[in-house]
């Protein structure tokens, strides 16, 4: 039986401990790592759809919420890339086992590349990534989409009161944006050197995404130094990439390994 479990993880210690929730479904290798993306929790469409496929097929499936998000407990306007990191790496190693397939949306691409960066660091990887596939990866985002684009006005609040609240066409609530994110992301920038994860990489990427800009995805893809990388550009796809065709060609691109 591969039932599916809610289960909680403490990351963090003293003031910064916070408990981040998990949805595990037990099964075969390779595994499924789902890594959402900004302000996303682990009920979005296209994680919801890898979960009934890995349901499906025997395979096995985490999920999780940052913290700040879903089900997870901390503030979001705590949260930064490395703390994110942090939370992303501590489940992968107390919930995955085996060979791993990671699937990173938006932000959840770049902490996807963070991850598989860290493992090959270690001397005997366990678990271990096979495979990567990325949905409109947005790396580097709070310093190339963000930072670089504000305007003088919006960098000046930032930098003067620590957040900007940000607009969003995905809630009715903007997005605090602070100071924190912005200077402690600079800390896990990966496009100003080359990239090497040691597996094949497939990327998805919407012609018509506003918040990651298929050119931005195209300088990615650049930097992979010695990767098998395959991108799929969809021509009338935006950002959330969540449409029946989208989740079908992302199923496909997990189901190769």
């Amino acid at each position: 039986m591969n039932d599916l479990c809610l289960k909680f993880l403490d990351v963090g210690t003293g003031i910064a401990a916070r408990r981040i929730a998990v949805r595990r479904r037990e099964g075969v290798a390779p595994g499924l790592f789902w890594v959402g993306g900004f302000k996303s929790d682990m009920k979005g469409n296209k994680a919801e759809a890898l979960d009934l496929w890995a349901r499906d097929h025997g395979r096995a499936i985490a999920r999780f919420d940052y913290s700040g998000h879903g089900e997870s407990g901390g503030n979001f306007t705590d949260g930064t890339i490395g703390r994110w990191f942090e939370e992303t790496l501590a489940v992968f190693d107390a919930f995955c086992r085996g060979p791993q397939v990671v699937i990173g949306s938006s932000m959840g691409g770049w902490l996807a590349l963070l991850l598989t960066r860290e493992l090959t660091r270690r001397t005997q990887p366990d678990p271990s990534v096979v495979r990567l596939v990325l949905v409109a990866p947005a790396v580097d985002f709070t310093e190339e989409l963000m930072w670089k684009r504000f305007t003088p006005e919006v960098k000046r609040e930032i930098e003067q009161t620590g957040v900007w609240a940000r607009p969003s066409q995905y809630s009715e609530q903007p997005y605090p944006i602070t100071r924190g994110l912005i200077e402690e992301g600079r800390r896990h920038l990966l496009l100003d050197g080359m990239i090497e994860t040691g597996c094949p990489v497939r990327i998805l990427q919407g012609v018509q995404d506003p918040d990651v800009p298929w050119q931005h995805t195209v300088e990615l893809t650049a930097r992979f130094a010695r990767d098998d990388v395959v991108l799929t550009l969809v021509k009338d796809g935006d950002h959330r990439l969540s449409r029946p065709e989208d989740i079908e060609r992302l199923i496909a691109a997990v189901a190769e390994a």
